[in-house]
């Protein structure tokens, strides 16, 4: 570890280990450093099952019904990618989907008031056929997400009189007269928006999100969700090969003790009594606590299942989005299973 690099990656959460295999394909020497036994990070795929209970510091053993540990990958911190969003696009074009097999989730969900859940309509056909609204409101729906799919913003013929640098999300829900529950789902399960502020802000990003919901639907027919057949922890890994394919150096349950600083500048990370010394350093916000200020907190709750969602056709995976209005709560919430 006493050499000198260009550069020095702390954690291999998925961020971490991008710029790690972009820079080392660049021609960069990189160390890559985590005080974990295992790569993700805080997003790690935990296996076996025994792990994740260790994690958690449960003391309670799995149950025989569960089958064999080895057969579970817990993602700690499940997230789907957009099938024609902008990660795919980076794992084509850096090659690491040769590292990766992935499948496509069944389907996408909307609970509503009264305790049941619906698949999103995502197209023209769906949005008929939808129990989501009633037969008019399904026609404007209808006509929404048709000028969303031919909106050119260098044709002014699609454009139906809206302005998507001024005009507000709220202002063309009114536009196309949809109401509360339609803007719930819409904006909740298709925009993928957290909380309503998105309303009152210029349209123009929530009807990009919508228009990748519908073009990733189309990509692959089911879902517009993909997702690493053995949980997201495959894809930190699949950089991880990169960068040592371009000769990067990697460390596992390696602690950092310290980032060496010299005149304000860092110059590199003390691990016991090895140094070794970079021009810069890269890391997660858990190995500089000192530099980083909380702004916001996440409820998460892992739940391990032996039968599927009720009214998701039993279905094997999927994501039901609960919107924030349907539950009187400040912000929305998204399971997935």
């Amino acid at each position: 570890m006493d050499e000198e690099y260009d550069v020095i990656v702390l954690g291999t959460g998925l961020k971490e280990c991008i710029l790690s295999g972009l820079m080392s394909v660049s021609g960069k020497k990189v160390l890559h450093m985590d005080r974990n036994k295992y790569y993700g990070g805080e997003s790690a795929s935990i296996t076996p099952l025994e792990d994740i209970y260790t994690h958690f510091n449960r003391t309670e053993g799995i149950k025989e019904t569960m089958g064999r540990g080895r057969d579970w990958n817990v993602d700690l911190i499940p997230k789907f990618l957009m099938a024609n969003g902008k990660l795919v696009s980076l794992l084509i074009h850096t090659g690491v989907t040769r590292y990766l097999e992935f499948k496509s989730v069944e389907g996408s969900y909307v609970y509503k008031q009264g305790g049941h859940v619906h698949k999103v309509p995502a197209n023209e056909k769906e949005a008929l056929s939808t129990s989501l609204m009633g037969m008019f409101e399904k026609r404007r729906f209808r006509k929404f997400l048709i000028f969303v799919q031919e909106y050119d913003e260098n044709n002014p013929s699609t454009h139906q009189g809206i302005n998507v640098k001024t005009w507000t999300m709220k202002q063309v829900y009114e536009k196309f007269g949809l109401d509360q529950n339609t803007a719930d789902f819409t904006g909740h399960a298709l925009a993928l928006h957290r909380d309503d502020e998105y309303q009152n802000q210029i349209c123009e990003d929530t009807l990009k999100r919508i228009r990748l919901y519908s073009d990733s639907l189309a990509r692959y027919g089911k879902s517009p969700y993909l997702y690493p057949l053995y949980g997201l922890g495959e894809l930190p890994q699949g950089f991880a090969r990169l960068s040592a394919i371009y000769g990067g150096t990697y460390m596992l349950d390696k602690p950092s003790d310290e980032i060496v600083m010299e005149n304000g500048k860092v110059v590199g990370v003390r691990s016991g009594e090895e140094t070794a010394r970079c021009k810069m350093v890269v890391c997660d916000p858990s190995y500089v606590t000192d530099k980083v200020k909380k702004v916001g907190q996440v409820a998460r709750c892992i739940c391990l299942m032996n039968h599927p969602v009720p009214n998701t056709k039993d279905s094997l995976s999927c994501q039901i989005i609960i919107p924030q209005h349907q539950v009187g709560r400040h912000a929305g919430e998204a399971a997935t299973r």
